[in-house]
């Protein structure tokens, strides 16, 4: 019920910002009207910087106005999400994010803007999922072999992360929960340290996006049981996910997303979203997305803000079972 409540009340927060854009006089026909920056709050050469980057270029063209990628890292992309929401609502400055948006919430009792009231949601770019491997010693050869192995061994069964609040700590503490075990974190400054460390054998698992994992896993150095994601991948059509694999129920699925200010024009909102989604239609575009591992979005606002509202509540729930919080 608690969740019912939650959600509903994140769905009329992004209504309420709606209607205060739509009695706004329609701007769409000067927009845009000069250069857009494309904040993206983490440093360049990750996930988020390639897609803003190709995504930028195609846009670009299509409107005749320079869409400049701003890498504005720092606070756990907290420093680049409020500077978005204290930007003037012209359509002008934008926010491409990913996932965190809808963690960071959950593990941050205090935050410099308000996820839901400051921001519209215009659309889901990018989808990139992410696979479950462990060391080649483990001797586990599914999601259920080792569930039963970590509940022969509670707390012994080591996991990387990326560091407390992590995708990775975060997408573990789902699957800890659901499989009702308990797994011994241990935190990296960053995904690559924590790949090393599983090759080692320092660690026995770890959850990350395919497009790191692959080439490992491809060599033998590991071994993946499972992807994340609710549906399997067509990159690597062969695995099985986690809830066919022994877990069901789970389902972690890494995104990237395009957010405004609120108070932003409803007919603007709506421009940004046709363009995004012609953008993501073209071939190139795409080819180069497969290249890298990352699966195109699309889709209207509204679909984007009501998937977004039921990621808010879920990892409220992960986060708060885990007791996963930064002060």
């Amino acid at each position: 019920m608690n969740r019912l409540v939650l959600l509903f009340g994140i769905l009329c927060g992004w209504l309420a910002a709606g209607l205060a854009f739509s009695a706004q006089p329609p701007r769409s026909d000067d927009y845009p009207s000069r250069s857009i920056r494309l904040i993206v709050p983490s440093a360049p050469s990750g996930g988020t910087d390639l897609i803003g980057r190709l995504i930028a270029q195609k846009v670009s063209e299509a409107w005749g106005q320079q869409v400049v990628v701003e890498n504005m890292s720092g606070g756990a992309t907290t420093i680049g999400t409020q500077a978005v929401a204290r930007s003037t609502p012209d359509g002008h400055t934008m926010l491409l994010t990913t996932v965190n948006f809808a963690f960071i919430p959950a593990i941050y009792p205090k935050l410099p803007y308000d996820p839901v009231n400051d921001f519209v949601p215009v659309i889901m770019v990018a989808a990139q999922s992410s696979m479950l491997t462990v060391h080649p010693g483990v001797p586990a050869e599914s999601v259920a072999q080792l569930i039963a192995l970590a509940r022969k061994q509670p707390g012994q069964i080591r996991y990387g992360t990326g560091g407390n609040g992590s995708v990775g700590h975060l997408s573990t503490a789902l699957f800890s929960s659901l499989a009702h075990v308990t797994l011994l974190q241990v935190a990296y400054k960053g995904t690559a340290p924590g790949i090393t460390a599983l090759m080692a054998g320092e660690i026995h698992m770890l959850i990350s996006n395919i497009a790191a994992m692959l080439p490992h896993t491809k060599s033998g150095k590991l071994r993946a049981l499972a992807v994340t994601s609710r549906a399997r991948s067509r990159i690597v059509p062969e695995l099985p996910t986690v809830a066919e694999s022994g877990l069901p129920g789970y389902e972690y699925g890494g995104w990237y997303g395009l957010w405004v200010p609120a108070k932003t024009a409803q007919t603007v909102v709506m421009k940004i979203n046709d363009e995004f989604n012609r953008a993501l239609s073209d071939t190139s575009l795409r080819e180069r997305f497969d290249n890298a591992g990352i699966e195109p979005g699309g889709g209207s606002s509204e679909k984007f803000a009501s998937d977004l509202a039921g990621e808010f509540v879920k990892w409220r729930k992960v986060a708060h079972d885990a007791n996963i919080k930064i002060e």
